[in-house]
């Protein structure tokens, strides 16, 4: 088939360039050319600025597309733009939403795509929803060959799944615990989450690709297993030869207690215990599996960062802020 992706290099989306690549399809890219990475020989790249609408309407002159995947829209004006470039031009429109756009808190801990889309504690998912529900409604009037996915919590060689980080990754989270720190973890870590690493998420992704049946369906992909946050951190100190020394502190007080966006990507994500129902995507792709653990994945993870040191990225004021909130808690628990 013959595919373009706007982005195609990300966290999600490198995986599904790969494995396309891989089974031989026609594959565009649509970036500004910035990230730095290897691409597969038969992967072609279109140097363009999405946002300048006109110049890319240029560069996207005769020629028509199977799908085109959109990874890289957050916003419902660039959901419009999109359809304006490419209404006519390809037979299916796969949106990368995301699964944090569902209920926050859940009323109950399995989701299923029927679960409504509600979450008050984060503008980035409400945002996906506004363009979910953009989208739907030219599927609906227009006949625009949608499809719409969420992941949960993807990730991939580059960056260990987290609950607590700051700006600049999860690195200075491993180095705290390669140093023998205490690390900061949400709640009592005994919550329940759900890791999907990318390569089990595109078999899944490119399953749906061509299929009429996915035309005007929303989808969410991860795996089926679900772990708590404390045994995703210790096997970050497991990878790593070292004994994990965590500190817990609740969502809410690390809310108050940062210019983070905890209160979003904690209260309405990531602090809630949640297991998801992949039967609908398992329907449309049978052979679906998640085949790497969250244990095996982190090792693999810590192990690809710890050899290449260009992710080895120091946050030094993350790191800081983790010393005072340790600090200031032990002090105010010295008054009890």
């Amino acid at each position: 088939m013959k595919i373009l992706f706007i982005g195609g290099t990300g966290t999600i989306s490198m995986a599904i360039t790969r494995l396309l690549a891989e089974q031989g399809h026609e594959l565009y890219l649509l970036n500004r050319g910035s990230r730095k990475i290897d691409l597969p020989e038969n992967v072609r790249t279109i140097i363009a600025d999405i946002g300048d609408e006109q110049g890319t309407a240029k560069k996207l002159e005769g020629m028509e597309f199977d799908c085109v995947g959109e990874f890289i829209g957050f916003v419902p004006e660039q959901l419009q733009r999109d359809f304006r470039l490419f209404k006519d031009k390809t037979g299916q429109f796969i949106y990368i939403s995301s699964a944090s756009a569902y209920q926050k808190p859940p009323k109950g801990y399995v989701i299923t795509e029927k679960t409504p889309l509600e979450n008050p504690y984060w503008e980035y998912s409400r945002n996906k929803k506004a363009c979910e529900e953009y989208l739907m409604e030219r599927y609906r009037r227009d006949g625009f060959p949608v499809t719409i996915v969420r992941p949960s919590h993807t990730y991939d060689e580059r960056n260990v799944p987290l609950g607590v980080h700051g700006n600049g990754g999860s690195w200075q989270v491993v180095k705290r615990i390669k140093e023998g720190k205490q690390v900061i973890i949400h709640g009592d870590g005994s919550s329940l989450w759900t890791i999907t690493h990318n390569s089990d998420f595109a078999k899944a992704y490119v399953g749906l690709i061509g299929n009429p049946k996915a035309i005007g369906e929303a989808f969410h992909i991860t795996s089926d297993e679900s772990v708590s946050w404390n045994e995703i951190y210790k096997a970050i100190a497991d990878a790593l030869g070292v004994e994990l020394k965590p500190y817990y502190v609740s969502s809410q007080t690390l809310a108050d207690m940062s210019n983070y966006d905890f209160i979003g990507s904690l209260i309405g994500d990531k602090a809630n215990s949640v297991q998801f129902d992949n039967s609908k995507i398992k329907s449309l792709v049978p052979d679906f599996k998640c085949e790497i653990s969250a244990h095996e994945g982190i090792g693999r993870t810590v192990r690809y960062i710890l050899d290449h040191p260009e992710y080895q990225n120091d946050d030094d004021e993350f790191d800081k802020w983790c010393d005072r909130v340790i600090a200031a808690l032990d002090k105010a628990k010295e008054g009890f």
